[in-house]
């Protein structure tokens, strides 16, 4: 009776080890060939409630149509669970290319092994991934626009001016990035005596700043890693009868009427729609087999009134 409960037993365990098999499953081993004259390219982005990705989108799908590709968009909405879930639908969907902007460098590269394990050529835009087969990457240089942006300050304000730092999503490669590149100079040329995340979000950018402003009185300047948090932080300056430098990123419209209204002091201007029209070019590359760079870099302007 012993052995025949030992047998059960293992069994049972040999059941559980299979069902919590880590292989993936059988619709992502499926290989599928390519047709250039027939492309079809899934997109994820990390959130389109930002004026910046919304400009790549456009940049993508006015690309797409001109080369007569369809594009399938999905918007991730600043979560990493529901991005990678996003980016499994499109694999199941058998998409020829995936573009994908990452919420979080790390989170997302679950989903992007799972599309080398179907063989579907990742390209990654404006951030990174940690880990993973990433045929190239596409996106200003984050590092020399975080050097512009503390330089521009240093220039302004000269050496040990007091400033604080508004950070991106936390894991997001362009926050590291930009603040790696900003404290490069500023670390060495000015005082940071605050650097706090406010996710890229407008309204955490105002909020932060806020509780900054209070924390420290005589604060010179705010270099925020984006133009949504500049615009919050702009908001939070004004109502504290605050008239101080602010230095935002990206180059989106609304962070360009501002500098031209004389509100934001500058931005590190990308080119969204450029880095939109790349993406969809690499992957007609990629479709007819032609080899590219494993980095693609958009230039930056550092644009003021």
């Amino acid at each position: 009776m012993r052995n025949i409960l030992k047998i059960f037993y293992v069994f049972i365990l040999l059941a559980l080890i299979n069902g919590c098999s880590m292989e993936p499953p059988a619709w992502a081993k499926t290989k599928h060939e390519i047709d250039p004259n027939n492309l079809t390219v899934g997109v994820s982005l990390s959130t389109l409630n930002n004026p910046f990705f919304v400009s790549i989108k456009t940049g993508i799908t006015t690309a797409a149509t001109k080369e007569h590709m369809q594009v399938k968009i999905a918007d991730a909405q600043n979560d990493s669970a529901k991005q990678n879930n996003d980016v499994e639908d499109l694999i199941q969907q058998q998409v020829d290319v995936l573009l994908i902007n990452p919420v979080d460098s790390d989170a997302i590269s679950s989903a992007i092994l799972l599309a080398n394990q179907s063989g579907i050529p990742v390209i990654t835009i404006d951030r990174s991934a940690s880990k993973g087969n990433v045929v190239t990457f596409i996106a200003s240089n984050n590092i020399e626009g975080g050097k512009m942006a503390a330089q521009f300050i240093v220039n302004k304000l000269g050496k040990k001016a007091r400033v604080a730092e508004l950070q991106g999503v936390p894991g997001a490669s362009a926050t590291r990035e930009r603040g790696q590149g900003f404290h490069l100079i500023a670390d060495k040329e000015l005082n940071v005596v605050a650097s706090q995340s406010a996710d890229f979000d407008r309204a955490k950018g105002l909020t932060v700043a806020e509780n900054i402003l209070q924390a420290h009185d005589n604060v010179q300047a705010i270099f925020a890693q984006n133009d949504e948090m500049a615009l919050g932080a702009y908001e939070a300056a004004k109502s504290a009868g605050k008239n101080i430098i602010i230095v935002g990123f990206d180059g989106s419209q609304d962070g360009l009427k501002s500098v031209q209204n004389g509100q934001l002091s500058a931005t590190v201007a990308q080119q969204p729609d450029l880095i939109g029209e790349k993406a969809i070019e690499a992957s007609k590359q990629i479709a007819n087999k032609q080899t590219i760079p494993a980095q693609i870099a958009v230039p930056l302007k550092l644009i003021t009134k």
